[in-house]
């Protein structure tokens, strides 16, 4: 797989063979509504719950402009996942949040995708362009995932993509209306990272922040 970061106007942008990510634009609102709409059953089981105007352009101008303050103070960055080629359709999305500098330099991973696009191994590939970010990049030293325990897409999807199982949270995230347990993983900027090899196993949402 080849991987290709560059710098645009609203940020960085990644570009492997079959996908390209790059920050989230007003623009967006749109294609965005429409996928999280569709998907919104596949989603909720591995999500907060979703506030009542979630889907509105107010609302998802509101998160815009998180996302760009987050990305000028250095806190966090976010993506929108797309196709590569052809009409460039909206698949999904990733977040880098609580970016943390200093003596620790670590960031969390976050991912949700589009019901209609999973299973095509779209976020595998996707995933491991945002670790060469977030590694040769942003120069960070670890990068930390959850996962729900049932969740057994995500959990593969990280082994797959050279993370290590390093805990359990009980009671660690409010998904879905309930407080609960989580697998902590992580990768280190020196562990190994697996050659990429196209998956079966994308997840539908393994999030520690809002999509």
């Amino acid at each position: 797989m080849s991987l290709l970061h560059v710098v645009g106007e609203a940020g960085p942008v990644l570009r492997s063979d079959r996908v390209l990510l790059r920050p989230p634009v007003l623009a967006d609102h749109a294609a965005w509504a429409t996928l999280r709409e569709e998907s919104r059953l596949f989603l909720q089981p591995w999500e907060p719950i979703w506030p009542a105007d979630d889907l509105t352009r107010s609302a998802f101008k509101r998160r815009v402009k998180l996302y760009q303050r987050a990305a000028r103070e250095d806190l966090g960055y976010a993506f929108f996942l797309f196709g590569a080629t052809g009409d460039h359709p909206l698949l999904g999305g990733i977040t880098l949040s609580n970016v943390r500098r200093g003596v620790i330099q670590s960031c969390s991973l976050g991912y949700w995708m589009g019901e209609r696009h999973a299973g095509r191994g779209y976020m595998a590939e996707a995933v491991q362009a945002v670790i060469a970010h977030v590694f040769d990049d942003l120069k960070l030293h670890r990068l930390e995932a959850a996962s729900i325990p049932h969740n057994v897409r995500s959990i593969h999807l990280l082994e797959a993509a050279g993370f290590r199982r390093e805990g359990f949270a009980r009671s660690y995230l409010l998904i879905d209306g309930r407080w609960q347990d989580h697998i902590l993983f992580a990768l280190l900027s020196d562990d190994p990272r697996p050659a990429y090899r196209r998956a079966t196993a994308d997840v539908a949402s393994a999030r520690p922040i809002p999509a």
